[in-house]
């Protein structure tokens, strides 16, 4: 699964550049939207990121992708591969969407209590 985001203004930090928060967000929220289309009406809480380490900075007005793919599965938690890449910038590149940022995002699924409960 892939999703976009556009680099806005509030995005930014005080350098002018994107805040790595609101990569991490929006990095959480393609993980997350994979889990719900992956197992309809099922809830999940975020359990943990494997690692956080910005390759490149990203300016305003970039158009980012994510690529979202299912790792693993166990009986309540399940694993994805989160790659985020610049589709588009405002600056010229010869790269082709080049990777600024990847990690593994592990979710819980949780019961209607916030309790642990199966995937199946």
């Amino acid at each position: 699964m892939k999703n976009y985001q556009l680099v806005l203004t509030e995005h930014l930090n005080h350098y002018g550049y994107l805040f790595g928060g609101t990569l991490l967000k929006w990095v959480d929220e393609s993980a997350y939207i994979g889990a719900r289309l992956d197992y309809p009406g099922k809830s999940f809480v975020t359990a943990g990121l494997e690692k956080v380490s910005y390759k490149k900075r990203v300016e305003l007005g970039s158009i980012l992708s994510f690529q979202v793919e299912k790792q693993k599965v166990g009986n309540t938690s399940i694993t994805y591969k989160v790659v985020a890449s610049v589709a588009s910038s405002t600056s010229n590149s010869d790269e082709e969407e080049p990777e600024i940022f990847s990690t593994e995002v592990t979710f819980v699924c949780i019961d209607k209590d916030g309790r642990k409960c199966s995937i199946h």
